[in-house]
Formats: structure tokens, C-alpha cells, sequence
């Protein structure tokens, strides 16, 4: 298996789209430009791209238009070729019925033949401005779904007693836990592993995909077998200085499907093709059935003083802790900086997906994404 094979190749658009919303990240001030450069390429694209595609009908049309100048006697005053490109056939054999109706065919054939969509330019802009998947689906700023460590422990079915219990020997858990990928000398892991499984747009959940939820706290749920290293994580985060607050895990197929479905439906009323909208919909909504979040495996953290689900996460104390840390819990950062192109997402400091310790070790050491690791270690 190819890691480059995992994801499809970015079309042109969408690398411009996706320049153009770095390029507003780091420069608000400017984003007219970034706007006007979009909408000026992709035009030209349009507009270049409609030539490409109907270049046989163009040269048709070229050589056709050679033979009437060369053949015409404007062309040739002194000489008279008796060519008359004058049918026997006129429309004045027809009815005024027939006749109107041959002329309207013809008149919708052309317009449909050189007709160019034209696009609302404000959903270019909207698309430009739009926050990664998952700062559009998370509503972490409603106080149902976040949730601190205090809220999970006060929520979760275990007696205090335990958990002051494994509060008092954490430390020795983790210092047990972390040498976990020594157990696996050859890094060798099994494609059947759930702790490991692969959902991206070119790899969807498997139908036959079991989720085994436990809740977090109020509505908010999650895979229940990670329930436990997640609590861990978050006790070790709050001892040294870096509170971590929870939000939007598990999400439901049905509200991932509406959100798509919306999102694709507002993009076509304003003048894209389904092709043309659903490209630019998986930019702003995962696609239904290609969501971590939809096996209740990924989670997404924030911190005391930084509720924003954006690249300024990577810069708290809390994005650094998870960062070097993470890993020795069994989570990983899904999307690390600099692997765009392998994982056709953007850079999301605040997105973490648990994928048992061993493995998450092996990626840390290598500096790989989920992507790469399936393509070196997995069987």
C-alpha cells in the first residue's frame, strides 16, 4: 500500500482554495487579495478548461470556416469556383409551426452547448473564509458539549474510592504503560486492529464497523474503551499546569449526513455542478462515513483561555503538553503540521485520535501520520 495512494491527489481548485485560506489565516488584513486571486485562477481555469474540453468542436469549427473563405468568391473575385453552399432544403417548406419549433431546438442546442455556468462569487468567498471540518461541526462553545476533567470524573460510573486509587498510583500506571511498544519488537500490527483503523475520504468506516460508546459527561460520548487513557492523559496534562477541556467526540452519522447534505445544496443553488459542490462541501464538512469522530475515536481539546478550534492551539501550553505527550496515553496528533498532502487536511492542533499506545509511540518516534504508519507497519 502507497501512503501517497491513501488520499486522491488535490484538484486544481482545490489548491488554490486551500493557498488562498492559508494565505487569510496569516494575512486577514489582506484576504481581498487572497479572494481576488481565487476568483481570477479559478475563472481562467474555467474558462481555459472549456476551450481544452471542446477542442475538437473548435478545430471542426476552424477548418470548416477555412474551406468557406478559401472556396468563397470574396476571397477569390477574379475566379468563380461554382460552389454554392445554398440547400435545396429551406425552411420555407416547412409550416409556421414546424419551422418555429426547428428554430427553437437549434436555439436551445447552442445555449446549451456554449452556455458557461456562472458561479456566486460570495460562495467563493465563504469557501475561502471557512474554518477546517472540524471548527464548523464542533459546537464547543454550548457548555453541553465540553467538558473539564472534574465534569468527565463526576460523570463517570466509578466510585471515588477508585478513583482517588488510581490517582495515587498513576504514576506508577504510565511508567508501565509507556514501554508498551518494546513488546512489539518487530513493529509489526494487524489491519484488523480497531485501535488502528484507517477512516479517511478514500477509506471509509466499514459497514460492518461496531461502536462500543461510554458517555464523558452529559450528552457527550465516546469509544468506552478509551474512555480510561483519556482520563489518564487529562490528570497528567492538569498536574503539570495544562488544563484540558473535552468537546465534540462522537458524532452521529445523521447529523454528519445534514451537515454535508446542506452544505452541498447551497453550493449547487448558487450555480456549481454536483461535482463542482461536493469537492468544495468535503472542505468545509467531512464527508459522511469519513469521520473520526463517527466511530467515537477522535476527540477534540481546547483549554482554559483558548476555545478556538485553530492553528493558535499549537501555541498554549496545553497544545505543547499534548503535543510531546500525548503519545505515551495512546493518542495521537491526526493531523500533524507539514503532512497536508498525505492527509488532505489542514493543520489541526486540536484534533487527537487514539490509537493505542504502540502504536502511537512508533509514530511519535518517526514523526509519521496515520497514513504512513499503515503503509510501513500494518499488515
Amino acid at each position: 500500500m502507497n501512503a501517497s495512494n491513501l488520499q486522491r491527489k488535490l484538484s486544481y481548485k482545490e489548491k488554490i482554495i486551500f493557498r488562498v485560506k492559508k494565505f487569510n489565516r496569516k494575512h486577514k488584513a489582506l484576504s481581498f487579495l487572497g479572494l481576488a486571486y481565487a476568483v481570477i485562477s479559478i475563472t481562467s481555469y474555467n474558462f481555459l478548461f472549456y476551450f481544452y474540453s471542446n477542442a475538437k468542436r473548435f478545430i471542426s469549427l476552424a477548418c470548416i470556416l477555412l474551406f468557406f473563405v478559401s472556396s468563397s468568391s470574396f476571397s477569390h473575385p477574379g475566379m468563380s469556383f461554382d460552389i454554392s453552399f445554398d440547400s435545396d432544403m429551406n425552411i420555407d417548406g416547412y409550416s409556421g409551426d414546424s419551422a418555429g419549433e426547428l428554430s427553437e431546438v437549434i436555439d436551445y442546442e447552442s445555449q446549451a452547448e456554449l452556455s458557461v455556468t456562472t458561479v456566486d462569487e460570495s460562495l467563493l468567498e465563504e469557501a475561502m473564509e471557512s474554518v477546517n471540518p472540524d471548527a464548523t461541526e464542533a459546537e464547543h462553545m454550548i457548555s453541553d458539549n465540553k467538558a473539564t476533567l472534574s465534569e468527565i470524573l463526576a460523570a463517570t460510573s466509578s466510585a471515588s474510592d477508585e478513583e482517588e486509587s488510581a490517582e495515587a498510583d498513576f504514576s506508577e500506571n504510565v511508567t508501565e504503560e509507556i514501554p508498551l511498544s518494546d513488546t512489539v519488537p518487530e513493529h509489526s500490527f494487524s489491519s484488523d486492529d480497531w485501535q488502528i483503523v484507517l477512516i479517511n475520504k478514500q477509506h471509509p468506516i466499514p459497514e460492518d464497523y461496531k461502536v462500543s460508546l461510554g458517555t464523558i459527561n452529559g450528552s457527550m460520548r465516546c469509544d468506552e474503551r478509551i474512555i480510561s487513557p483519556l482520563l489518564e492523559m487529562m490528570r497528567a496534562a492538569s498536574r503539570d499546569g495544562a488544563n484540558l477541556i473535552i468537546c465534540s467526540p462522537y458524532r452521529d452519522t445523521e447529523r454528519q449526513t445534514m451537515l454535508f447534505t446542506n452544505k452541498v445544496d447551497r453550493y449547487m443553488n448558487g450555480g456549481m455542478s454536483y461535482m463542482e459542490a461536493y469537492n468544495l462541501a468535503s472542505q468545509a464538512v467531512t464527508v459522511p462515513g469519513s469521520s473520526e469522530h463517527q466511530i467515537g475515536l477522535a476527540i477534540d481539546i481546547i483549554c482554559d483561555g483558548y476555545s478556538s478550534l485553530d492553528e493558535g492551539f499549537a501555541d498554549t501550553k496545553a497544545g505543547k503538553w499534548l503535543a510531546e505527550n500525548s503519545y505515551k496515553y495512546g493518542f495521537i496528533l491526526r493531523y500533524p503540521l507539514g503532512k497536508e498532502d498525505i492527509t488532505s487536511i489542514e493543520f489541526e492542533p486540536w484534533h487527537f485520535r487514539y490509537v493505542g499506545v504502540d502504536a502511537a509511540t512508533v509514530m511519535y518516534e518517526n514523526g509519521m501520520c496515520l497514513e504512513e504508519f499503515w503503509n510501513t507497519y500494518v499488515n
